[in-house]
């Protein structure tokens, strides 16, 4: 029996079918189909029902939609076949495909676009420059519709492409940059391998020119001319040229530099790295006077150089700099700059040292006038002549005093005498044989009683302010007033040095325990000169190994110093002395003070805390009066005043009871100050006989007014009768500016 099974063929339907019927895309059909309808088709998967319609008797596929193979290659189905009256499957359900066939409809297009590619100029011709490469959307599998040729549509003259690959090439080998620095080349792809009817697409391609160094530098003039003062110092920038160099990065870099032998030893040429500029400098100072203007040759060479292109000719260029040198006013200069003279110390005031001399470098030579700057020489030890510049001795010179004086020689044109040069001078004084040699100390040596002939007791040495060239030489002898001497001899040891020995056996202390020596010491000269010292020797007592115990006159050997306990006790002592003294005048002043507040009632300190206006009459406390009264012996006044009268209140009237009244004080012609200007008398007397307290300048009290006021007093204490029988109305005349205190009255 043979199987029964699906009958078709493969499924093709072409895109981009515009017609207004369906498309007829095949036919399935199951073998078990007999024609007679009982068999139903159906069909499901990817576009079913939609995109593709089925006839459900005949089996027939059709398309109802436009279909694009660059959107979808194909479609996967899925077929049914079905028993009309049952719906029960009759065959197995069976996948198929239906591919969308292409046609050209899809032009190549430059998916990397736009596109940049560069290339050195001078290029040999058929040099790489960059790829481009075009995409086609169409089937390459089928026909020739992904194809593609590549062409030049703009940019032939200059550039080639590859039609297979899309390599740009360069088509000339003359590429300047200097002339033409970029491209813009249109390259054009073709599908149908370039055959009538393909579709094309196509892209700009911007070709950059790369710079080589195939420029020399040039300078734009032959000559440039600049000015400098001749004053101008080392190093000072005269000015700067630039050669032009039509390339461009570090192709333009270039270095200068001086080619003529001129130019080289007086000018310097550097290159400003940022500028690419030549800076011409001073190297050795200028001269006016000398040589007004100097020509410099200045070169310029490309630092990096392609040597592709050397035979393109010499990649250096010059150019002439003219430098014109412009005269100042300078100051006089000093000729020849010696800066060391001589004198002898023993020159004579007004001798001649040396002499300066300055010369104006200008060309007017004016004349020239000489100072010493005070500043260098102020105790005028020397002089110089303003018009001939002879330095001359001020004061007598010593040696040993200063040996080299510096001093600073001022030189000045004599009508102008800003212009100053300044020169350093040292003189040296030369020594002169002026000082007589003499012992180095006060030589004091010890010999024993029993000390042998020829035993060595002092070496003796001399000094010599004097410093000859050839060096000290001194000669030792005994001075002639101690011929007669058979106690010491002395050795003159030829070394500017001298030995003392004895010359007997044994010396007495109590004969004689002191013996003085004197000695001449004479020096080389010339002149010669001469000095007598003096040799001390004492005669003590000696060990038996010859170490000194005691001399007649005092020990030898003392100590110098005290022992740290007895330094403390003698600092405990003084300090004691110090506190003893400090504390008993401290209780004598004390106690002073203590009798004179007692006996003399200095009122000094009440006086002056008594700074404010009392309260009036109901105020007691304002002022304490009791220490005024209780100092004043009342019976003594009234017998000295002849024991009162009617003007002092009645001879019945106690003068306690006038003095307990005078806090209510009431301006009377009647009261008498006679009591307080007598106290006051006899209080200043006894202030100025006694010596021990200090003077004051003035005695001030403030316990009542003046009798003579000429304005009556605004205080109650100068209130005739009670508040209650005042009239306040005359405070309104007082006026505005007394109105506060018109209102606290």
């Amino acid at each position: 029996r043979v199987k029964r099974g699906w009958v078709w063929n493969q499924f093709f339907v072409v895109e981009e079918y515009t017609g207004t019927e369906p498309l007829y895309v095949g036919k399935i059909h199951s073998d078990s189909d007999e024609g007679d309808g009982s068999i139903k088709y159906t069909i499901s998967g990817e576009g079913a029902g939609t995109i593709f319609l089925i006839d459900e008797i005949t089996g027939d596929i059709h398309a109802t939609e436009r279909l694009d193979r660059e959107q979808k290659t194909f479609y996967t189905l899925r077929a049914q076949a079905r028993d009309r009256q049952t719906d029960q499957l009759l065959e197995p359900e069976s996948e198929f495909i239906i591919k969308v066939q292409d046609i050209n409809d899809s032009e190549p297009r430059f998916l990397e676009g736009p596109y940049i590619g560069s290339v050195a100029e001078l290029p040999p011709v058929g040099t790489s420059v960059m790829q481009v490469m075009a995409s086609d959307a169409d089937d390459p599998t089928y026909g020739s519709s992904a194809r593609v040729v590549y062409s030049v549509l703009e940019g032939e003259q200059h550039f080639t492409v590859d039609s297979k690959t899309g390599v740009i090439r360069t088509a000339v080998a003359d590429l300047d940059r200097e002339t033409q620095d970029r491209y813009e080349v249109v390259i054009r792809a073709t599908d149908m391998a370039g055959q009538l009817g393909g579709l094309s697409g196509s892209t700009t391609v911007t070709i950059v020119v790369t710079d080589v160094n195939d420029n020399p530098p040039r300078f734009p003039q032959k000559m440039y001319q600049f000015s400098i003062v001749e004053t101008a110092p080392v190093g000072t920038a005269i000015g700067r040229v630039k050669a032009e160099d039509s390339d461009v990065g570090e192709n333009t870099d270039m270095t200068y530099q001086v080619k003529d032998e001129e130019g080289v030893e007086m000018f310097k040429v550097t290159t400003d790295s940022n500028t690419q500029e030549a800076v011409i400098t001073v190297q050795k100072p200028l001269d006016y006077e000398s040589k007004k203007v100097h020509t410099v040759v200045v070169e310029a060479l490309n630092k990096f150089v392609d040597p592709r292109f050397v035979d393109l000719g010499t990649f250096r260029d010059q150019t002439i700099v003219r430098v014109s040198v412009l005269d100042v006013d300078e100051p006089p200069e000093f000729r020849p700059p010696s800066n060391l003279m001589e004198v002898q110390e023993d020159a004579h005031v007004g001798s001649v040292v040396g002499v300066v001399t300055a010369l104006d470098p200008d060309t007017a030579n004016h004349p020239v006038r000489y100072a010493i700057d005070r500043s260098t020489d102020a105790e005028r030890i020397f002089d110089i002549d303003a018009k001939t510049g002879a330095i001359v001795t001020g004061k007598v010179l010593d040696r040993e005093t200063a040996g080299w004086h510096n001093i600073t020689v001022l030189a000045m044109e004599a009508d102008n005498h800003s212009q100053v040069s300044r020169a350093s001078l040292r003189i040296r004084i030369l020594d002169v044989n002026d000082n007589p040699p003499e012992l180095a100390t006060p030589y004091e040596a010890a010999v024993c009683e029993d000390a042998k002939p020829g035993q060595l007791i002092q070496t003796i040495s001399v000094v010599d302010r004097d410093e000859p060239q050839s060096g000290h030489r001194f000669y030792f002898t005994l001075a002639p007033e101690a011929t007669n001497n058979h106690h010491f001899s002395l050795l003159d040891i030829q070394d500017n040095t001298a030995a003392v020995h004895t010359q007997r056996v044994g010396f007495n202390r109590q004969e004689q325990d002191v013996y003085l020596l004197p000695i001449l010491v004479v020096d080389s000269g010339p002149p010669a000169l001469s000095s007598t010292g003096t040799l001390t020797i004492r005669v003590c007592g000696c060990d038996s190994n010859g170490a000194i115990q005691s001399c007649n006159s005092t020990a030898y050997v003392v100590s110098a110093t005290l022992s740290p306990g007895a330094l403390i006790a003698l600092l405990v002592c003084v300090l004691i002395l110090v506190v003893l003294v400090l504390l008993i005048l401290t209780l004598k002043r004390h106690h002073k003070s203590h009798l004179t507040s007692e006996d003399d009632e200095d009122m000094r300190d009440n006086v002056i805390k008594y700074n404010d206006e009392g309260g009036g009459e109901q105020d007691t406390e304002a002022y304490d009066m009791s220490a005024l009264r209780s100092l004043y012996d009342f019976s003594e006044i009234k017998a000295g005043d002849g024991g009162g009268g009617p003007g002092e209140g009645g001879p019945g009237r106690n003068p306690a009871s006038e003095l307990h009244a005078l806090p209510q004080w009431v301006q009377s012609p009647d009261l008498d100050f006679s009591v307080f200007r007598d106290y006051i008398c006899r209080k200043v007397e006894q202030a100025d006989e006694d010596l021990s307290v200090p003077p004051y300048d003035s005695f001030q009290t403030y316990a009542f007014e003046g009798s003579d006021s000429p304005v009556p007093s605004l205080s109650s204490i100068n209130t005739w009768s009670s508040g209650s029988e005042q009239d306040f109305s005359y405070l309104g005349g007082w006026g505005p500016r007394f109105r506060q205190l018109a209102a606290l009255y």
